[in-house]
């Protein structure tokens, strides 16, 4: 398992573990980061990444993007 903050730009990868606080996973899954669901990393620029979940684009920044394994 690997941060998402990792993954290949456009490759569709596999959501195995959420990390952090409850607080944080919480917020996490309310945006669609559930574990065995599909994420893409669209674009990255400064540590933050733009990514699609659930036919959507989210903005998370490093630190999010570092609790989410793939």
């Amino acid at each position: 398992m690997i941060p998402l903050i990792f993954a290949n730009k456009g490759e569709e990868q596999i959501i195995k573990k959420i990390g952090g606080s409850e607080e944080v996973k919480r917020h996490l899954e309310n945006l669609g980061f559930n574990v065995g669901g599909t994420v893409t990393i669209i674009n990255s620029l400064g540590g933050n990444v733009i990514v699609k979940v659930k036919e959507s684009r989210i903005a998370i920044n490093e630190d999010m993007a570092r609790k989410i394994m793939i």
